[in-house]
């Protein structure tokens, strides 16, 4: 089956979780903070120890090396590591950074020189540039004005609708999960709902 298909997923004291997302498909995550949304996405992307089985489209990711399932499980942070100061290191080819409100001249400057919503915007372009087949967001937008939120999510709907790619979105704004998402669902500590 294409998409991403967790069953059974144990993290933390959390679980078992299971839950389907089909190729091109966004589901939006919800919670109160400290619920373990990001223990998920962490799970899911290998990052932490779990239990349980993950496939996206039929491979399991206990039979690849961890390193390949990340690169095709692509995994954006609410804050991402950045190793270097020179931001072009942290891109194997200069991508177009046009559609996220960067000039040309963004790469020959130091990553501390950007502001927080920028770093956020600058870390999606990194990921999506290395085209991961699937989506795991972790509130995307939460650092970013009203505009450019809007401009990160016509990028996302863009990349998901291209590569076909099934996309999990934690947001904590219930308008934008709403907008962004086929199927919205809450976690609570007993476990994964469909949220109303």
């Amino acid at each position: 089956m294409s998409g991403l298909e967790v069953e059974g997923l144990r993290f933390r004291g959390l679980g078992p979780l299971s839950l389907s997302i089909s190729a091109g498909q966004c589901v939006a995550l919800m919670g109160a903070s400290g619920v373990g949304k990001t223990l998920l996405l962490r799970a899911l992307s290998d990052l932490d120890p779990h239990e349980g089985v993950v496939r996206l489209d039929g491979v399991d990711g206990n039979e690849i090396p961890a390193h390949v399932w990340r690169s095709r499980l692509g995994m954006l942070p609410a804050e991402s590591a950045w190793w270097a100061d020179d931001l072009g290191a942290h891109f194997s080819t200069q991508v177009d950074l046009a559609p996220l409100g960067f000039g040309p001249d963004a790469f020959a400057r130091e990553v501390s020189r950007f502001s927080t919503g920028e770093r956020q915007r600058l870390a999606l372009a990194r990921l999506l540039a290395s085209e991961p087949r699937a989506l795991l967001l972790d509130e995307p937008t939460a650092s970013l004005d009203p505009e450019n939120a809007e401009r990160v999510e016509a990028i996302l709907e863009a990349y998901r609708v291209r590569h076909d790619a099934p996309v999990l979105w934690v947001s904590h704004d219930v308008a934008q999960a709403r907008r962004v998402a086929s199927s919205v669902l809450e976690l609570t500590p007993e476990g994964l709902t469909q949220a109303t």
